[in-house]
């Protein structure tokens, strides 16, 4: 994500073992989609974790799912977000299913 350089994850993770994330940004060319197979068509031995086009909302999830691994209090909080995301859903499609 960093100045729309989608080449930039594939330089990062060539530097290191460390997992990366790559956010490809929305540009007038192409709607993303450049940036979207630029950050995912990484050479062997390179990988990159890719989100979505604009996708930084699933980056940080997916990083703190990462870190969650290891530490219990990341996942607990994650579990919790996944439970209210759930809820959210049911009571939006309980208010839907009383205006039909």
């Amino acid at each position: 994500a960093a100045g729309k350089a989608a080449h930039l994850a594939g330089v990062i993770a060539a530097h290191t073992t460390l997992p990366v994330i790559g956010i490809p940004i929305k540009s007038s060319t192409l709607d993303g989609m450049d940036a979207l197979l630029s950050t995912v068509q990484m050479p062997k031995g390179i990988p990159v974790a890719t989100v979505a086009i604009d996708g930084a909302d699933n980056a940080a999830i997916l990083a703190a799912q990462i870190l969650g691994v290891f530490d219990e209090e990341i996942n607990s909080k994650l579990e919790a977000m996944r439970t209210q995301m759930t809820e959210d859903v049911l009571e939006k499609d309980r208010k839907i299913q009383s205006e039909i």
